[in-house]
């Protein structure tokens, strides 16, 4: 046989081998249903498990949920506007601003909320838990107090107002509830503790909001606004600012106490403005600091005495400047009421907690003895 034939042979019996054990192998695997090797035995439907019966909720469960149900209506979501002009048309239009939380406060429609919430706005806008939403209008403002009261004219199906706490009897370690809307997300609750009474902050307008409540209540922005419920669902303080260096709830929150609001809302709904009780005195904190840093002491410098106050009735005596600039201090605030004062910061957180017309005890030290005076607070500083 010559070689072409010998390759051809070859070719054949080589392409039969292969046909042969190709038939072979599909004879041995296909009637393998490997679909069944990944499957359970039996073909049946599988029933959802039983659900384990869970009992009554807890006590405290209960009561928390009654506190937000009771109290989710009083509360709003604020959205905010502001106007800006294009400088190349003129044209005016409204690009949204901030967004925050408030409560109402009163069944002619006022709305308390913080300052910072509002300011800068061209409009509020005030939606209801029912989804209703109001143009708001600004009645006033305390930036002493970060507390703007807004009003909206809602004709049927009125909110009820929060109930009103009391802040001056509050223990550390008490239960709160924070209802707001942080990051937008409305109508949150978030509970927590009293984690301390009687801080002092500084606020935007470089003066100090004092005597607030510090809580570890998780409060983010969009709380801000909304109200500090004690566990009867009481309003004790309004959530105004948190401490965190990412911006976001660190566990330490502060809220403005109930009974600040209290005195001051109601100047706001009738006046616009809350009008501060004073001494009739001027004082100066920077140079206050120089001064008593000179003199070693602790105090405030009355720097001038008002004409006509019943401070000048009283006879207390301002300060002396020469004319090369010099102060030669007069009386010095140590005290008020009993209460030792420091600094001007302190002498104004003493003095927000009277009324105008309420007549305190203030003692100063004059040529280095204490002088007792009764003196009326007036409006001013």
């Amino acid at each position: 046989m010559s070689a072409n034939g010998q390759f051809f042979a070859r070719l054949v019996w080589f392409i039969l081998v292969v046909a042969v054990l190709t038939l072979l192998f599909r004879s041995i695997l296909l009637p393998i249903n490997w679909s069944s090797l990944f499957s359970s035995d039996s073909q049946q439907d599988v029933a959802p498990r039983i659900v384990e019966a869970r009992g009554n909720l807890a006590q405290d469960e209960k009561s928390t949920i009654e506190l937000f149900e009771n109290s989710r209506d009083s509360v709003v979501f604020i959205t905010t506007h502001q106007r800006v002009m294009d400088v190349w048309t003129r044209n005016i239009f409204s690009v949204p601003g901030g967004t925050g939380s408030g409560f109402i406060w009163d069944d002619d429609g006022h709305i308390v909320t913080n300052l910072h919430v509002i300011k800068s706005a061209s409009e509020a806008i005030v939606r209801l838990a029912d989804g209703r939403d109001y143009k708001a209008a600004l009645v006033g403002s305390s930036p002493a107090h970060d507390i703007s009261v807004l009003k909206v004219g809602i004709g049927i199906q009125r909110p009820t107002p929060v109930p009103l706490g009391t802040s001056h009897d509050l223990k550390v370690g008490q239960k709160v509830f924070a209802i707001g809307n942080p990051f937008g997300l409305d109508w949150t609750l978030t509970t927590g503790i009293v984690s301390a009474l009687d801080r002092s902050l500084p606020s935007d307008n470089g003066r100090h909001i004092d005597n607030l409540i510090q809580t570890d209540a998780a409060i983010n922005p969009g709380n801000s606004g909304g109200p500090l419920l004690d566990s009867a669902g009481r309003l004790i303080g309004i959530n105004t600012m948190i401490y965190s260096p990412s911006g976001a709830s660190a566990g330490i929150g502060f809220a403005v106490p109930v009974d600040t609001v209290n005195r001051v809302v109601p100047q706001l709904i009738s006046r616009g403005k809350y009008i501060r009780p004073g001494l009739g005195i001027t004082v100066d904190s920077k140079l206050n600091n120089r001064l008593i840093g000179m003199l070693e002491i602790k105090g405030v410098v009355i720097l001038s005495v008002n004409p006509g106050t019943a401070a000048e009735k009283a006879g207390l005596k301002g300060a002396t400047i020469s004319r090369d600039g010099r102060v030669k201090p007069g009386d010095i605030i140590v005290a008020l009421d009993g209460h030792l004062i420091e600094s001007v910061d302190e002498l104004l957180s003493k003095l927000d907690k009277y009324k105008v017309g309420d007549v305190v005890q203030v003692t100063v030290l004059r040529e280095e003895s204490e002088v007792t005076l009764p003196i009326a607070l007036q409006p001013g500083v």
